[in-house]
C-alpha cells in the first residue's frame, strides 16, 4: 500500500478540525494535485461535482476525474461512470460510463459491482446479458450492495 501524499493528510487533518478552514485544506489537495496525486485529484474533483466549499462546477469535475483515473483511483471511475451516464459535465456516452463502471469493480469499488450488473441487465453501454447480469448483481450482493 502506499504512503498517503503530506499534503492530503493536511488537508484530512484540517478537515478533521472543530472548525476547518476549507481554504487552506483546499490549497493542501492542490498542492498534492500539482504532484498528480489520484486521491487528491479525486477529492478536488468531488468537492466541484458536489458544490462543497467551491462553487460547483461539473465540467472541472470531470477534468479532475479523469486525472484521478490516471491513478487508477476506483472511486474517480465510479464518479466519471455516472458523469458519462448522465451527460454531467462531459457528453453522455453509455459505452465510457459500463467501461467507467467495471474499471471501478475490477479496482474494488463494490457499487460498481451492482452498476456493471445494472448495465448488463438493461443492455447499458454494453450487450444486455441477464446471466451476466445475475453473476455482477450476485457478487454485488455478497459484498453488501443491495438494490
Amino acid at each position: 500500500m502506499s504512503r498517503r501524499n503530506r499534503f492530503v493528510e493536511k488537508a484530512r487533518k484540517e478537515m478533521l478540525t472543530n472548525k476547518p478552514d476549507h481554504e487552506k485544506a483546499f490549497d493542501w489537495l492542490m498542492r498534492a494535485a500539482e504532484q498528480n496525486d489520484a486521491e487528491a485529484l479525486y477529492a478536488i474533483a468531488t468537492w466541484y461535482l458536489h458544490g462543497e466549499y467551491v462553487r460547483k462546477n461539473r465540467k472541472t469535475a470531470v477534468q479532475y476525474l479523469l486525472r484521478a483515473i490516471e491513478g487508477n483511483y476506483p472511486s474517480a471511475y465510479y464518479d466519471l461512470a455516472i458523469c458519462y451516464e448522465k451527460g454531467a459535465g462531459i457528453e453522455k456516452d453509455p459505452i465510457a460510463a459500463f467501461k467507467c463502471y467495471l474499471q471501478a469493480a475490477l479496482l474494488g469499488d463494490k457499487q460498481s459491482l451492482y452498476e456493471v450488473g445494472r448495465c448488463y441487465y438493461w443492455g447499458l453501454g454494453i450487450a444486455r446479458d441477464p446471466e451476466l447480469a445475475n453473476i455482477w448483481r450476485t457478487h454485488a450482493r455478497l459484498n453488501g450492495i443491495v438494490d
